[in-house]
């Protein structure tokens, strides 16, 4: 058997990872529902697909710019310092974000500039925050499994996440979902606060930031394993993963819905999104990852072609559950293989990068597919993008089936063995 269940959980044995995990949750929850209330009421008020590309632009945009110089940040200075800050930057961009919309202050540009802010500190976020997950669990036995935990942790928060948006959104309005996000970030930052770090050592050696930032690039081509993987991530993040940015446009013509439709499909992709994370999280140690990633890339395509014109909301909703477990499988599981492949005193820039090919490619491909639903419509954009998905997974079948080579244990690798 290739699952355990016993192993699904087993990071949380430790305490600061528990804690590390909690607030996380609640804080990606809030993220959630702002997010999907951002996206809705912009289509709302310019009812154009495109503009819900340049929205999600806007937010994720930022993290292809910064996310090089947020990981030389990361594997430079304290990584719990540098989550902190970014922790409270968006806390306060939430806040901002409420009082402007309950002042009736909310033009389009308005959430788009404070879009832009959050994806900034996001940039720097992403990049600290995952390899922190190295830091603070002591068993390195259970490394494998907490990666993949919090690589995955943002799928359950997007099962929770727009459901309860749709719910806010239909009865409260779009405010109440902003002050939700600004008030969940008291849980993370109380979580943080409460956890135990090992002493920071400052790195003796300083060099300038092109310098880390070339040893970085070098370092990720120099590692098929994580390079080829960051390709990867790359074109699928760019051409098939921004489907999401048509679903309102599902919800409002073709299912004939509101808010509260926008909800449900964002919900049931999210259901998808959490059977990834208990699969992922009960596979056992060293198994090949990467033909499980074929698996999830051609389940996507398959699921895709078939959602993408079906008019019957209940068996839509099914298939809404195969796109989500296929789509959240894919960026932990990258995730997952980068971390464990990578050295220790490189692992910020790493995640960096991987942040650029899977958060900064993103608003390129929602703008792309916002512009091309204009011509082909949206059920032909997103049956092109379930064949598009195939064709992805096929060319790299050499990478990631025929050489049917394993990830790295973690144990094996510099820095990483038991103390």
């Amino acid at each position: 058997m290739n699952l355990d269940i016993r192993n699904t959980f087993r990071a949380f044995k430790s305490r600061n990872y528990t804690l590390f995990f909690s607030g996380q949750l609640i804080s990606r929850i809030g993220m959630w529902m702002q997010r999907t209330a951002v996206i809705w009421v912009v289509y709302t008020m310019t009812q154009s697909a495109f503009m819900i590309g340049v929205t999600i632009f806007a937010e994720q945009f930022p993290s292809f710019l910064f996310s090089p110089l947020g990981g030389i940040v990361a594997d430079r200075y304290n990584r719990y310092k540098v989550l902190m800050i970014t922790q409270i930057v968006s806390a306060l961009q939430a806040i901002a974000l409420t009082v402007l919309f309950f002042a009736n202050y909310h033009q389009v540009w308005i959430i788009l500039s404070l879009s832009v802010l959050l994806g900034i500190a996001n940039a720097f976020d992403v990049p600290a925050r995952q390899p922190m997950v190295n830091d603070i669990v002591k068993d390195k036995n259970d490394l494998p499994n907490a990666i993949a935990m919090n690589s995955s942790l943002n799928n359950l928060a997007r099962l929770i996440g727009p459901a309860l948006s749709g719910f806010v959104l239909a009865k409260y309005g779009a405010g109440n979902c902003f002050a939700a996000n600004a008030v969940s970030f008291v849980a993370v930052i109380i979580s943080l606060m409460l956890m135990t770090f090992p002493a920071y050592v400052p790195k003796t050696e300083k060099k300038k930031f092109s310098s880390d930032l070339t040893d970085g690039l070098n370092y990720m081509k120099q590692t098929p394993e994580i390079g080829m993987t960051i390709l990867l991530l790359t074109v699928l993040c760019s051409l098939v993963v921004p489907y999401n940015t048509l679903l309102p446009v599902y919800a409002k013509e073709i299912f004939k819905g509101d808010a509260a439709t926008f909800g449900y499909i964002n919900a049931f992709i999210g259901v998808g999104a959490v059977m990834s994370t208990v699969y992922l999280a009960a596979l056992k140690p060293q198994l090949n990852l990467k033909r499980r990633l074929f698996v999830c890339i051609i389940m996507l395509g398959v699921g895709l072609i078939a959602f993408s014109h079906v008019g019957y909301f209940p068996l839509s909703m099914l298939l809404a559950v195969v796109c989500g477990f296929g789509t959240m499988l894919i960026l932990p599981v990258c995730n997952t293989i980068i971390q464990i492949a990578s050295a220790p005193e490189m692992r910020g820039r790493v995640i960096s990068f991987f942040a650029m090919s899977a958060f900064g490619t993103l608003p390129l491909g929602s703008l792309f597919i916002g512009w091309i639903s204009k011509w082909l419509g949206a059920p032909n954009t997103i049956l092109c993008q379930g064949i598009l998905a195939i064709v992805i997974a096929l060319v790299f079948s050499g990478f990631l089936w025929k050489s049917g080579r394993k990830t790295t244990p973690v144990n094996s690798l510099p820095g990483l063995q038991n103390d």
